[in-house]
């Protein structure tokens, strides 16, 4: 998989999941076969531009790998300064979020709410291209509405503007994340341009991601949900797809092991107050892997409010297991 001068290691991307995709997540990813992991999105607002919250989405210093830095927002010029801060903040790809279906951002007419207005999408992309050097791609939706797919005209604009890849997930804007994706929409757009297409959508298994890259023959596959708390999936992805045969899920020790060093990522990226505040929906999300037992439910540990109390009763969690 290409995109613009970067060659990535493989076609499997952790997809940008604003309060999620921070650089703790993002690296336990790539240890675990992302080939490429997309930061959570960032605000184009200048007012923003200093923020604590700003700088920790923008921190890539101690990143691995090809830095791809997420941006939101609605101004063509604001976009545009927007990603030339995040470029010499040590961003080496801009993606381009008009995927979001969350309302705080559709009722600013951001996000997938872009795709109701295609000039200024033509002026945005253009805006970007034109501010930077690096590669620039874009997440999309379907359409705004099911009656409303126009996934390939603004597939078509992305491809006149100098766009180097294209995700498209397979749902439209009202869809939210209800009902299954579709892929035809994918499908149609992979046969209406010829700059590589990532589906993105429900890609929740090996077998999940034959099925999508053999249905809309897309170049690279998006995954998102499915990652949290089990980012093994992208290695048994990639097993898969190379031979057919699955590799042996995790067992309980490796869900551990895992579990505690993003943990100790998460304390030393946030600091220990907020770190462990972050870690709480993660654990959660690891032990959905496990059957922990109910006197041991997550919402014991959530009331920890020290890494080492929150170590401790992860630690008595497992030791079911044992």
């Amino acid at each position: 998989m290409q995109i613009g001068n970067y060659q990535l290691p493989n076609n499997l991307i952790l997809a940008p999941m604003a309060g999620i995709t921070d650089h703790p997540f993002r690296e336990v990813c790539k240890q675990f076969g992302a080939g490429l992991a997309v930061s959570e999105m960032v605000a184009s607002n200048p007012a923003l531009q200093a923020h604590k919250r700003t700088l920790l989405k923008a921190d890539h210093s101690n990143d691995t790998g090809i830095r791809s830095v997420q941006i939101l927002g609605t101004d063509p010029q604001q976009m545009a300064d927007a990603a030339l801060i995040n470029v010499r903040r040590g961003a080496q790809i801009i993606d381009i979020n008009m995927g979001c279906p969350a309302k705080k951002v559709c009722s600013v007419a951001a996000g997938s709410a872009l795709l109701k207005d295609e000039a200024l999408v033509r002026r945005i992309l253009e805006a970007v291209v034109k501010a930077i050097e690096v590669p620039v791609t874009l997440k999309i939706r379907t359409g705004w509405d099911l009656n409303n797919r126009n996934a390939v005209s603004i597939a078509k604009i992305a491809e006149d503007t100098g766009i180097a890849a294209l995700t498209v997930h397979g749902r439209t804007r009202a869809c939210k994340f209800e009902g299954r994706a579709e892929y035809e929409t994918v499908k149609h757009v992979k046969q209406s341009v010829s700059i590589p297409i990532i589906a993105n959508g429900d890609i929740d298994s090996p077998e999940a991601a034959r099925q999508v890259l053999d249905a809309t023959g897309a170049d690279a596959i998006m995954i998102g949900r499915a990652a949290q708390g089990n980012p093994w999936l992208f290695d048994q992805i990639s097993y898969f797809l190379d031979t057919g045969k699955h590799l042996e899920k995790p067992n309980a020790a490796m869900i551990h092991s895992t579990l505690l060093s993003h943990l100790e990522k998460l304390y030393s990226f946030y600091g220990n107050v907020t770190g462990v505040r972050m870690a709480r929906k993660h654990i959660g999300w690891y032990f959905k892997q496990l059957d922990i037992p109910s006197s041991h439910t997550q919402k014991t540990i959530n009331e920890a409010n020290e890494p080492s109390e929150q170590i401790r009763r992860v630690h008595a969690a497992f030791d079911f297991f044992n």
